[in-house]
């Protein structure tokens, strides 16, 4: 078990040397920045990585505060379903009602491994491995239909 503060710098290492890991990938190389994340251009949209214990998740979640709007985005989301899968690995789970750990409830679309634990260093790799290339896909995938989420 890890103290608080342990856990604290774990996490802290385990995100710095994913943050190195990506540097060196030939397929991330020539971008100006690694990720988009936050900055997706589509009101309420977000990209997301989680690591944990149960596993590694690579995640596109609609946020909105108002349900109907949040609703709407998934409902135009599940239109484009064929195009957000493209080329990936595995295939995305739709979640219409994911309730984060603070109690709000947003739509989630995401890619899981699952039985990798983020506090073995040994399962780093792994973790690395399936985030950042699954990220890179649906983070392509998401901006090849961004524009037409915004009408």
């Amino acid at each position: 078990m890890y103290s608080k503060e342990e856990l604290k710098e774990l996490k802290k290492e385990f995100w710095e040397s994913f943050a190195l890991f990506c540097e060196i990938q030939p397929y991330l190389c020539d971008r100006k920045k690694v990720w988009v994340l936050y900055n997706t251009k589509v009101k309420g949209v977000e990209l997301k990585f989680d690591a944990n214990r149960k596993g590694a998740y690579v995640i596109l979640e609609v946020n909105h505060r108002r349900e109907e709007d949040r609703l709407g985005m998934y409902e135009k989301l599940t239109w484009y379903q064929e195009a957000l899968q493209q080329d990936l690995p595995g295939e995305l789970i739709w979640d219409l009602c994911y309730v984060r750990e603070t109690g709000n409830q947003v739509c989630r679309v995401y890619l899981s491994k699952e039985g990798i634990d983020m506090h073995r260093r040994q399962d780093w790799g792994e973790f690395f491995t399936f985030m950042a290339r699954n990220m890179f896909l649906l983070e392509r995938n998401f901006l090849s239909i961004a524009d037409y989420l915004k009408e």
